[in-house]
């Protein structure tokens, strides 16, 4: 069989599965834990909330879950992850996470090798606590404290999950980078643009001192830039939109989402 032609066969073969996964019922209890752990599943609208369960069926199909440092892996830890991730993934064509194939969960904060180069060119190595980090191929790890932590407050700004998967599709689409990849929806250079200069202004706002919505954590560099907006974006829209506006518009039409309209509605489903 030609390579092409096998490629659109592998290709068609995934989308067929994935349809069928997501025609299964979803389990009464599964859907317990979602509603019990996930806040922000509580302000999305009632058609997000049956997309998202659909998503979480395949999620869960295609991904492994690892315990780490004595971390028991259950349905609460599978659902509480998944269903956060998979926000990320409502209203848009997505091959969920392509190169993520594996969550190693700790308990806790886990230490982490960390090296940090001094002024006169000398590179200590050591180690250093972290709540979560992605890997740009094969895995993601999360604390199970900061899962819980942050998925209980849905209006925080801060949620390790988003977090930790917004970094997943960076890699994808190439976001954070100087050059991204074409935008679904919308043009590549003016993302680039609203892009650099809001880093700009947010490295210079938090090198002087200034408060700022998008937490500090976000001037590290592009990249955690990218993560932390996501987070603000969907758990403090409003917040996000009043300071930086072109910012907000840029996130929607990528997401293919709008969070201020998420409160009412939400609200009205339950």
């Amino acid at each position: 069989m030609p390579i092409l032609r096998l490629m659109r066969w592998l290709g068609g073969g995934k989308r067929r599965r994935r349809a069928r996964l997501a025609t299964r019922p979803f389990p009464p209890a599964w859907r317990g834990i979602i509603e019990r752990r996930v806040g922000l599943w509580r302000r999305l609208p009632p058609a997000d909330r049956l997309e998202l369960l659909r998503h979480v069926l395949i999620f869960l199909n295609e991904k492994g879950f690892e315990g780490c440092g004595g971390m028991v892996i259950d349905d609460e830890v599978r659902l509480t992850i998944a269903a956060q991730a998979c926000i990320l993934l409502l209203h848009r064509e997505t091959d969920y996470f392509p190169a993520l194939r594996s969550i190693l969960v700790y308990p806790d904060e886990y230490l982490a090798p960390a090296a940090e180069q001094h002024e006169s060119g000398i590179v200590v190595e050591d180690h250093e606590p972290r709540a979560g980090e992605s890997w740009a191929e094969g895995s993601l790890v999360l604390s199970w404290r900061d899962v819980v932590e942050g998925s209980a407050d849905s209006q925080s700004g801060e949620n390790v999950v988003l977090h930790e998967f917004a970094h997943q599709i960076d890699d994808e689409w190439g976001l954070s980078s100087a050059e991204p990849e074409e935008q679904p929806e919308g043009d590549a250079r003016e993302w680039a643009r609203v892009f650099r200069e809001a880093f700009e202004r947010h490295r210079r706002d938090v090198k002087r001192g200034r408060s700022t919505v998008v937490d500090s954590y976000g001037a590290t560099d592009e990249a955690e830039f990218f993560a932390v907006v996501t987070e603000t974006f969907f758990e403090q829209p409003a917040e996000l939109r009043i300071a930086e506006p072109e910012l907000y518009r840029q996130w929607s039409k990528f997401f293919r989402q709008d969070p201020l309209a998420w409160s009412d509605r939400g609200a009205q489903a339950m």
